[in-house]
């Protein structure tokens, strides 16, 4: 991106969040946009609270429409990291089905398969720990 696209985003970026926050309430969000940031590796929008799915491809609709003609591309929408996890203990470290070991994948298509987990949006892969070196055990932390 150039220094004068740079220098125009910077000025239009409160314009960009009063653009994206009247999308929003259109479509009746609970969430908000607070601010429009571009660093080196694309635009970071931040919201209010978690963005749904239909709040992300408002958002989305929004940046390709208009963002794009500021910054090359918009090639995908991510969720950020959350500050909440769940941890699961008392998983055993060897699945008795497969006799390996368990593994992200595998969690994370036992929590799909949950009706508990229905409106959960995973932020990243399960990470699975065993509780130490002799144990048969393990710890699941899931970020959400």
């Amino acid at each position: 991106m150039s220094i004068e696209n740079t220098k125009y985003f910077m000025r239009e970026s409160s314009m960009y969040v009063i653009n994206i926050n009247r999308a929003l309430k259109d479509i009746k969000a609970n969430v908000m946009a607070d601010f429009v940031h571009l660093n080196d590796k694309g635009i970071i929008i931040s919201t209010n609270n978690v963005a749904s799915p239909s709040d992300l491809q408002e958002i989305e609709k929004y940046a390709k429409n208009t963002l794009c003609a500021v910054t090359d591309q918009i090639a995908m929408l991510r969720l950020p990291q959350s500050k909440s996890y769940l941890k699961i203990i008392g998983i055993p470290f060897v699945s008795k089905f497969t006799n390996s070991q368990i593994t992200s994948d595998d969690v994370k298509k036992i929590l799909i398969a949950n009706h508990i987990f229905n409106d959960i949006v995973l932020a990243l892969k399960p990470k699975v720990i065993k509780v130490s070196p002799k144990s048969d055990m393990s710890i699941v932390w899931i970020n959400i």
